[in-house]
């Protein structure tokens, strides 16, 4: 009997929805978004990086005093309790992602690994 992928991928988000990994992640980003400081500096931290990543896709060479400015709002951030355990949970997150599409691609890498 075929499976109806779109189901299941409906299945996958629900279970994400409800993992203990998301809960965190989620309390965490609502603490940080209820300190006017935290949000302020993790809202400037976050578009130092998609500025970064964008350059990046384009091709675009960033240059000495960009990485410096990134470091120095890496540290920055770190040093926010609310900010650091959000970054910690979206690495615990990131993780689970990472495990799941590979269990995803399982049958395919099995698959082209035959050849």
């Amino acid at each position: 009997m075929a499976v109806n992928l779109h189901d299941s991928a409906y299945a996958v988000e629900a279970a994400i929805r409800g993992s203990e990994e998301f809960l965190n992640l989620k309390r965490m980003y609502d603490q940080v978004n209820a300190d006017p400081a935290a949000k302020k500096m993790f809202d400037q931290f976050r578009q130092i990086q998609m500025n970064l990543q964008q350059k990046q896709m384009m091709g675009q060479d960033i240059s000495e005093q960009e990485i410096q400015q990134a470091q120095s709002s890496v540290t920055l951030v770190q040093q926010n309790p609310k900010i650091a355990s959000l970054m910690q949970a979206e690495q615990r997150m990131n993780t689970v992602i990472g495990e799941l599409n590979q269990i995803i691609m399982k049958p395919l890498a099995e698959l082209y690994g035959q050849m």
